[in-house]
């Protein structure tokens, strides 16, 4: 009997259900929208009903697709979106709605955590500074805002933890996805005692962690009945998305790093040792693979500023129309360098003040001049988080690996290979952080023997772009400058968000 393996992914706008065969080979995709709530400014949050609605949703939908017996499918993998807070009761029920990554409401929680375990410390024991994103932060707002709320707390779970509640009884995460909570030792793989002890919560707040291809337990009866799934079903622990994600790409070990350039761009890099950015400007987290962790630098407004520049400067342009005349500019664009800063930054300046920016215009400068300096500076802003890579001693890159939508343009992959000085692959593989988590079912089901072979047989690369030499020395100058112009503009960029 043929084998199955089931991802899902509880993203922000949607949860995906994704079936691949035993070669890897995706048999049937299903997806269920949602929205989230912004109640005050900054904030942002979502009912955790909404994604196992979703998810019984999709998972009927693929079975009837798929049109597989369900008793071959040999195991479950989950991921979703990063660092949400879903507090439960003693009884498991959800006491308010999730707070998600993307909220900001955090700041005074972040200074909170430093001044009670100093940023030295943190980053040495988490491998990151306190960011308003993180779950601690989060725990810590609840139980000074809401203390009513907080009293009757008794564990946390992640999104796509919460599903696997649902989906199993059992209340468990795995080690990268609790990376991003600020609560987990880099080193040992598992719970800070020194955190939980100086953030005042107790061990038994936190759910068992385990490794992304270990099974945390079975499909209960009550969600064999609402999924359709057999009971018995095994689900592995899995992992955060950007963990998954690369196992989708096959980023699973050192010298392979996987840029996705979709609204924000993310640079992974497999390390085979934990270490950490001693700023926590990278962030440092477990990899879903046993053994190997990943550094991680995080650009806001990647081909989100693109598509911005595309709807407010040139609205109703394709982008093929609008890029193809940048082609022809040389590098560089004449002297005009763009800031991608659009909504604040991450990765190098975690600044949410900082503001983006064309420096360097004159009368010379045409529509395509503006163009291509929009592809250098996002180019330009990927390349910090790649410096600060090698600077904590990241082994030689060998190979990049390419996804999401700014990843199907030419001009920008060859601007992007030039600027790294490194070869940029696409690959096979198109389903993202979903078809990564099938993976890891897959090892956890005894399908592959591990991550690596999982991986050999499922990706395979179907496209290369290499760096121009030539090209390459023209934009060191450049990047240079384009370096200078953020600490230049920094007490700018305040001043003008206080207006």
């Amino acid at each position: 009997m043929a084998a199955y393996l089931l991802g899902i992914d509880v993203s922000t706008t949607a949860t995906k259900a994704l079936l691949i065969d035993s070669a890897g080979k995706v048999v049937a995709v299903a997806a269920t929208e949602y929205g989230f709530e912004t109640p005050h400014p900054l904030w942002s949050e979502q009912d955790p009903a909404m994604w196992w609605y979703a998810a019984v949703q999709s998972i009927r939908r693929l079975l009837a697709d798929a049109e597989i017996d369900p008793a071959q499918i040999s195991a479950v993998g989950l991921t979703g979106q990063m660092h949400g807070l879903t507090l439960l009761d003693e009884a498991g029920v959800v006491l308010r709605p999730a707070i998600l990554w993307n909220d900001q409401r955090t700041g005074a929680e972040c200074d909170e955590i430093r001044t009670r375990l100093g940023k030295d410390q943190l980053v040495q024991v988490t491998g990151n500074d306190a960011l308003t994103g993180f779950t601690a932060p989060k725990i810590l707002w609840v139980r000074n805002h809401e203390p009513e709320i907080f009293a009757r707390a008794k564990s946390f779970l992640l999104p796509k933890d919460y599903l696997r509640f649902r989906l199993t009884g059992v209340q468990a995460t795995d080690r990268a996805d609790g990376s991003g909570t600020l609560l987990m030792d880099l080193q040992s793989r598992d719970w800070s005692k020194t955190v939980l002890d100086a953030l005042e919560l107790p061990n038994e707040f936190v759910p068992k962690s385990f490794e992304g291809t270990e099974i945390t337990g079975t499909i209960s009866a009550a969600a064999a009945e609402a999924t359709g799934l057999c009971q018995g079903t095994p689900v592995v622990a899995g992992g955060g998305d950007q963990a998954a994600g690369a196992v989708g790409v096959g980023a699973v070990q050192e010298g392979i790093v996987s840029l996705a350039l979709g609204t924000s761009g993310v640079v992974f890099a497999t390390v085979n040792r934990p270490v950490f950015e001693p700023e926590g400007r990278l962030h440092a987290f477990c990899h879903s693979v046993l053994g190997r962790w990943h550094l991680m630098g995080v650009m806001l407004a990647a081909a989100g500023s693109l598509r911005w520049y595309r709807d407010t400067i040139a609205p109703g342009v394709g982008y093929d129309d609008l890029l193809a005349p940048a082609a022809d500019l040389a590098p560089g664009s004449e002297g005009l360098i763009f800031l991608p800063y659009l909504t604040g930054e991450r990765t190098p300046h975690p600044d949410p003040w900082a503001r983006g920016a064309f420096v360097g215009l004159t009368i010379r400068h045409t529509l395509p001049h503006m163009t291509r300096a929009v592809l250098e500076g996002v180019a330009f802003g990927l390349r910090d988080s790649f410096e600060l890579m090698k600077g904590v001693g990241l082994a030689q890159i060998r190979q990049v690996r390419i996804s999401g939508g700014g990843a199907r343009s030419p001009i920008w992959r060859q601007i992007l290979a030039d600027v790294l000085g490194t070869e940029l692959v696409t690959v096979n593989t198109t389903e993202g952080a979903a078809f990564g988590a099938a993976l890891l079912a897959g090892v956890g089901a005894g399908i592959w023997p591990d991550v690596d072979t999982a991986c050999a047989t499922a990706i395979h690369v179907t496209g290369s772009t290499t760096p121009q030499a030539a090209t390459m020395r023209q934009y060191e100058p450049v990047y240079q400058a384009y370096g200078a112009l953020y600490p230049a503009l920094k007490a700018n960029f305040a001043q003008l968000s206080a207006l």
